[in-house]
């Protein structure tokens, strides 16, 4: 049985997409493994050419509850609406005008990073807003 799950971004520039990432949810950028000093160390260990070195990242939730998100760098462009997306999610038990402030908080410190607004949205029920991260792809925070 499997245990656990990454979610896999595809990305223009992966290293500054997770740090963004990293950011947004609360993560940190993955330590490289045990035995080496930097991912630097561990990517000229296994030969890895210099030009390849910024192809891949990843970010891990700091308490080890959290799935491992991986960022790649691929050669196409986004081209359409995300099928999946990830929610940031706000705390929960919040009252009506707290929620908001801390969405709108939130919501501002993403812009501030990077992200775009498109919407804030509402179905009979407290508003999220609609997000398009630094490449474009959508998210919401709940």
């Amino acid at each position: 049985m499997f245990k656990g799950f990454q979610v896999t971004f595809d990305a223009r520039h992966a290293p500054s997409l997770a740090e963004f990432w990293a950011l947004a949810l609360g993560y940190i950028i993955e330590p490289p493994p045990p035995g080496f000093e930097s991912w630097d160390a561990f990517a000229d260990s296994i030969d890895m050419p210099q030009e390849d070195r910024e192809s891949i990242s990843a970010i891990v939730d700091p308490t080890g509850q959290g799935p491992r998100i991986l960022f790649l760098n691929v050669p196409e462009e986004k081209t359409a609406k995300n099928r999946v997306h990830l929610d940031v999610r706000l705390p929960q038990g919040l009252e009506n005008s707290e929620r908001e402030r801390v969405r709108d908080e939130k919501v501002a410190q993403l812009v501030e990073a990077g992200a775009r607004y498109v919407d804030t949205r509402s179905d009979h029920g407290p508003a999220w807003v609609v997000l398009l991260d630094p490449e474009g792809n959508e998210f919401c925070v709940t």
